[in-house]
C-alpha cells in the first residue's frame, strides 16, 4: 500500500491508479485525429474533439467559429443537456427563452438558431435525425434526484445535471450564476392544450444525431444525465458521442440565414459584432 503522507508516496499512489482504469470506460480520444467511425466526408485530420460520455458524464470545450459538432445517441437512451457561451465573452450565453420566442417555435429542429441573450447566433442546428428535444424544462437538480434515486449528489451514483454543469463550468472560471437554462437533446417535451408538459423520452433507435455549426467562437458544455421529467425509478442514461471538426460558418447565401426576417437580423447582429472585433 502506498502512503500519501509524502510527496513521493502521493505520486506513487496517483500513478498506480492508471492500472485500475477500465479501458472500456468512456473517455476522450487524444489526439482527436485518432477517432474512427467519423461522419461521411470528415477527414480525420480535421477532427478537434472526440469523446464519449457515459451516464452522468460532463465535458466542455472551446470551439472555433465554423466548427461542426455532432452529438450522437449511441444506444438510443441518452439525454444531452447543453449550455453555450461566447468563448471571448462568457457573460454572453445561450438564451433559451429568446431562442424559442424570437423564432416562434418551442420545438428545436434542423434550422433552429441557438440565440444568445444579446441577439446573436451562437450556433445553428444543421442536422437533426432525432426531432425530440426540449427547450422548456432545464436540467435535473439535486433535490429531484435525491427523491427519485436516493442520492443525486454530484459524486454519487445518480448525479444531477445542474451540479455536473457546475463542475464543468468551474474549469473555465465560471460559477453557479453562469449555469443558465439549458437545451435538452434527444428527450422531447410536448405542451398539451391544457398547458401540461408531456415527456417524450422513450428509448429510440441507436445512432440518432444532432449536428451544430458554431457561428461564433463558443464554449460548449455538455452533460449526459436523465431528463428532469424522466420518471423511471432507475437512473437510466446511455452513451453519448461527441465529435467535432473544423468547418466554415454560415455563408452569405446560406438558406438558414435567409429563412426568416428574425434569422437575418440575428446573423446581422453576429457579423456586426465580429467586424467590431476585427474577426469578420
Amino acid at each position: 500500500m502506498h502512503s500519501t503522507a509524502t510527496t513521493s508516496g502521493a505520486r506513487d499512489h496517483a500513478r498506480a491508479q492508471e492500472h485500475h482504469h477500465d479501458p472500456s470506460a468512456p473517455r476522450p480520444v487524444v489526439p482527436a485525429t485518432l477517432a474512427n467511425g467519423l461522419p461521411p466526408g470528415v477527414p480525420a485530420a480535421a477532427v478537434v474533439w472526440e469523446e464519449v460520455l457515459g451516464p452522468g458524464g460532463a465535458t466542455s470545450r472551446e470551439l472555433a467559429r465554423g466548427t461542426r459538432v455532432r452529438l450522437t445517441d449511441l444506444d438510443g437512451d441518452a439525454c444531452a443537456s447543453i449550455l453555450c457561451f461566447n468563448a471571448a465573452m462568457p457573460s454572453e450565453r445561450l438564451c433559451v427563452a429568446d431562442t424559442v420566442k424570437v423564432q416562434w417555435q418551442a420545438y428545436p429542429r434542423a434550422g433552429t438558431l441557438l440565440l444568445s441573450d444579446l441577439g446573436r447566433v451562437l450556433a445553428t442546428i444543421v442536422e437533426d435525425t432525432s426531432a425530440r428535444h426540449d427547450a422548456l424544462c432545464g436540467p435535473s437538480n439535486r433535490a429531484g434526484n435525491d427523491r427519485r434515486y436516493g442520492d443525486g449528489s454530484v459524486a454519487g451514483p445518480a448525479p444531477n445535471a445542474r451540479d455536473r454543469f457546475l463542475v464543468a463550468v468551474a474549469k473555465h472560471g465560471l460559477g453557479a450564476r453562469d449555469v443558465h437554462p439549458c437545451l435538452n437533446l434527444f428527450k422531447g417535451v410536448h405542451v398539451e392544450p391544457d398547458g401540461t408538459l408531456r415527456w417524450l423520452g422513450e428509448p429510440t433507435a441507436p445512432g440518432l444525431h444532432v449536428e451544430l455549426r458554431c457561428e461564433l467562437p463558443i464554449l460548449l458544455v455538455v452533460v449526459n444525465a436523465p431528463h428532469v421529467l424522466d420518471d423511471r425509478p432507475r437512473y437510466t442514461c446511455t452513451r453519448l458521442r461527441i465529435t467535432a471538426w473544423r468547418g466554415e460558418p454560415a455563408g452569405a447565401d446560406d438558406p438558414v440565414r435567409h429563412a426568416t426576417p428574425e434569422a437575418r437580423r440575428a446573423f446581422e447582429n453576429t457579423e456586426e459584432y465580429l467586424r467590431a472585433r476585427g474577426d469578420a
